[in-house]
């Protein structure tokens, strides 16, 4: 498409945008006609900025519509990647299985959401630092574990 028929169409739909911002402000009041016409703008501003004619590009061109597949599939393969990563490091414990393990051996689930029984509260390993050790005793306190 053309510089001056994408120049053309965003200046028209500005104008029909304003002119209803105007019916908007003479009902509703003056935040409203104002939010009206700051979203009317909003068409002039990308097509003097070029940004319509970079989305009209890409709407027509099998290239770039390729290239966007490109760059979810990366994206698909990096946030796949990490979830991989944080489950694998979450299942190396010297316990030879953890929770699953004990699961499978027959011994019964605690009840509750937090695998204890209602009013056990505790189980976190005091830490060296003495700070985040006072944050614990404060939330043990207040039974929150």
């Amino acid at each position: 498409m053309s510089d001056t028929a994408i120049d053309l169409i965003s200046l028209g739909v500005t104008l029909v945008g304003l002119v209803i911002s105007w019916g908007v402000y003479r009902r509703r009041g003056a935040a409203s006609g104002m939010r009206g016409a700051a979203l009317s703008l909003v068409p002039l501003a990308a097509a003097m900025t070029g940004v319509t004619e970079f989305f009209v590009d890409l709407a027509f061109s099998p290239v770039k519509w390729a290239g966007v597949g490109v760059a979810g599939l990366a994206v698909l393969l990096y946030l796949t990647s990490g979830a991989m990563l944080s489950r694998r490091a979450g299942g190396e414990s010297g316990d030879g299985g953890g929770k699953a393990a004990a699961r499978g051996r027959g011994e019964p689930k605690a009840a509750g959401r937090g695998g204890k029984p209602r009013g056990e509260v505790g189980g976190a390993q005091p830490s060296g630092d003495p700070e985040m050790a006072e944050i614990e005793k404060i939330l043990r306190d207040r039974g929150i574990s």
